[in-house]
């Protein structure tokens, strides 16, 4: 087993976000091995070996945590570039997002995430849920070996 596996993958291009989520996981000693992306077009280049990237070893992260608000390539985007190739098609995903937008819902349920949670604003909820969410998809979930 590779120690340098990515268990996380945070897509997120809120500073404050990702602070808040690192924090979380720190707390809780949820992960070790966090990489975060700002915006979906370096998710894919992360995702797929290539550009800044292209020397990492293909190790699949445990869950990509993406928001669907992002710089360059939106999350929606991103997912349907993961689910189209057969490298990614099966990685967990959770859309951690602002966004409550039905139309935002439906759209990445039908292009395939694991899961929908929109942030808390509150700190002592927002932590709670990067809590449970890394318990969950880091200890408790069985994904493919891919």
């Amino acid at each position: 087993m590779n120690t340098n596996a990515v268990e996380v993958l945070l897509v997120e291009d809120n500073p404050n976000d990702v602070e808040l989520t690192l924090h979380a996981f720190r707390k809780h000693n949820l992960a070790n091995r966090i990489h975060i992306v700002r915006d979906g077009a370096e998710a894919l280049d992360f995702l797929f070996c290539r550009g800044p990237y292209q020397d990492r070893d293909p190790v699949i992260p445990k869950v990509i945590l993406l928001d669907l608000k992002l710089p360059k390539v939106d999350g929606l985007e991103v997912l349907r570039q993961l689910r189209a190739d057969e490298r990614t098609r099966l990685m967990p995903v959770v859309v951690m997002t602002s966004s409550r937008q039905e139309n935002d819902v439906v759209e990445a349920y039908k292009l395939g995430i694991n899961s929908y949670i929109v942030k808390p604003v509150d700190f002592d909820q927002f932590t709670e849920s990067v809590r449970q969410i890394g318990y969950y998809w880091l200890l408790l979930n069985q994904p493919p070996k891919l």
